[in-house]
C-alpha cells in the first residue's frame, strides 16, 4: 500500500499548484469554470481518500476519481485553449494530472487483482 500512498502527495502538489491559478481566471468565469475545476480537483482528492478509508468500496471510489480526473484534463485542455495559462504551465500541470492517472491506475489494476470493490 506504500506506493497507493504516493498518489497523496501527489494529489496535494497538484492541488497547491493549481488552486492559485483558478483564482485568476477572468472574473467572469471564477463562479463557472473555477467553480468546476476546483470541485473536480476536490472531488478527486475526496474519491481518494474514500478509497483509502473503505478498502470494501475501493474500486468504486477509485473509478469515481478517475472520472474526476478526467474532467480536470478536460477543463485543463479548455483554460489552455482559452490562453490562460500559457504552454510552459500547460506542460507542467499535464506531467502532474499525468503522473496522478499513472498512480491511479496502477491502484486500480491493484484492487482488480485482489478482488476487492
Amino acid at each position: 500500500m506504500s506506493d497507493d500512498m504516493v498518489i497523496f502527495t501527489r494529489c496535494f502538489d497538484l492541488m497547491v499548484w493549481l488552486v492559485p491559478k483558478l483564482q485568476r481566471f477572468p472574473t467572469a468565469y471564477r463562479t463557472t469554470l473555477s467553480q468546476r475545476m476546483g470541485d473536480a480537483l476536490l472531488d478527486y482528492q475526496e474519491a481518494l481518500h474514500d478509497a483509502n478509508a473503505h478498502p470494501r468500496q475501493r474500486l468504486t471510489y477509485l473509478q469515481s476519481a478517475d472520472a474526476h480526473l478526467s474532467k480536470l484534463r478536460f477543463y485543463l485542455r479548455l483554460i489552455h485553449r482559452m490562453e490562460w495559462i500559457n504552454n510552459g504551465q500547460y506542460e507542467h500541470v499535464s506531467r502532474m494530472v499525468e503522473e496522478n492517472g499513472r498512480l491511479l491506475g496502477g491502484w486500480i489494476k491493484q484492487t482488480r487483482a485482489k478482488g476487492r470493490g
